[in-house]
């Protein structure tokens, strides 16, 4: 177990002689996105940031389209017309429902407004490393808990909780390793905390799951009053268009609605969301095509020197026999044009992680890897 930010750096010092931010965020690494850009001379196809492989909804382009021509109007101040087509959708009540500028602007509220000094929060060793930003900004102490192979330990969660805790982050499924924990167990963890503990569900890739075991969360936070589910619509087509969502009880509502922006979702992407979200037929779209071409490049690199760890995400992570072999992986992908995410930042010197994309990047993909003992795969 690990008391400490996910990537440590030696604190920051400043003179005593000008303002002074929050001691916890002296210990904070800058979040670094993956590479976006190739070799010179080389036309780059983008597959680090998790993003849809199909674009975004055709009803929710027009609803862009439509929003633009007004852009001197200020959003509804409550995002109105995209709770009421969130609690449509997803069967919940709008009232419990907050909107943010993407889920981070979501997650960053929570550990704002429930996160301090002597607090600490709790996550799983390989969790998003948005989580260590987030609570040590807010003069927290961040716990990692050790995974069993790369899938969150719910007894180990449990038992690093301690009176000083106050939130325990979950993502579900997880991010980078695209592992989850089924029904049962996130109920499990959920029983094991204290009612004053907030248990945050992170659901960013819940559109991709195809487990029948799997649950996003809303029956837990309907039943209980110390757990919210948090939701993004970056990895449905709509990134550029920071949509983030939360359901949660009357109470953390309540809260958020206090500290959030006053119009912290444009009035575009408010559109663009409803019009997202009541697109049923694309979604379930998106999600058969992640699916085939996910488990299709699971195949095709398993085997001999890589492992590809089992994903219910958009992206896989696949393992390497040592870091100098992962770089060397990354290096003759991104030779090719093929940017992918290496996860050195969590912990993870060994892997590579590749998001899903066009069925050309995929086979391209399996061609460069095979060097490096992937077996080919059929259809």
């Amino acid at each position: 177990m690990v008391r400490r930010a996910q990537t440590p750096q030696k604190p920051m010092s400043l003179p005593p002689d000008r303002p002074q931010p929050q001691p916890g965020i002296l210990r904070i690494a800058p979040y670094q996105p993956g590479k976006s850009s190739a070799a010179p001379g080389v036309t780059p196809i983008k597959l680090s940031a998790n993003e849809s492989p199909l674009g975004a909804s055709p009803a929710a382009l027009a609803a862009l389209a439509e929003a633009a021509k007004n852009p001197e109007i200020y959003p509804e101040g409550t995002s109105r017309v995209l709770r009421e087509a969130l609690g449509e959708v997803h069967g919940l009540d709008p009232a419990r429902i907050v909107c943010g500028n993407g889920s981070g602007d979501i997650l960053h509220l929570l550990g704002e407004a429930y996160l301090g000094p002597d607090t600490e929060g709790v996550m799983s060793r390989h969790g998003f490393n948005v989580y260590p930003i987030i609570t040590e900004a807010a003069s927290a102490d961040i716990v990692m808990v050790p995974e069993r192979d790369y899938r969150v330990d719910v007894d180990a969660m449990l038992g690093a909780v301690t009176e000083r805790t106050r939130l325990v982050w979950l993502a579900n499924p997880n991010n980078p390793t695209g592992t989850y924990l089924p029904a049962r167990e996130v109920e499990r963890l959920h029983a094991g905390l204290r009612r004053d503990i907030l248990f945050v569900i992170d659901s960013a890739y819940a559109e991709y799951v195809t487990a029948d075991d799997y649950d996003v969360g809303i029956g837990i936070v309907g039943s209980s009053q110390n757990a919210v589910m948090v939701r993004t619509f970056s990895k449905m087509g709509l990134a550029d268009a920071r949509i983030g969502w939360m359901y949660g009880p009357e109470h953390v509502v309540d809260i958020l609605n206090r500290i959030r922006g006053p119009f912290n979702v444009s009035r575009s992407a408010q559109l663009a969301g409803a019009a997202a979200a009541r697109d049923t037929a694309f979604n379930e779209k998106l999600r058969d095509y992640n699916a085939r071409w996910r488990d299709w490049l699971t195949r095709a690199l398993h085997g001999n020197a890589i492992r590809v760890v089992p994903s219910q995400a958009n992206f896989i992570l696949a393992l390497f026999e040592d870091a100098e072999t992962s770089r060397a992986a990354f290096a003759a992908l991104f030779a090719q044009g093929l940017i992918v995410r290496e996860i050195g930042v969590y912990g993870i010197e060994n892997g590579l992680r590749i998001s899903i994309g066009p069925e050309t990047a995929m086979r391209r993909v399996a061609d460069v890897l095979k060097a490096f003992g992937a077996p080919g795969a059929k259809d």
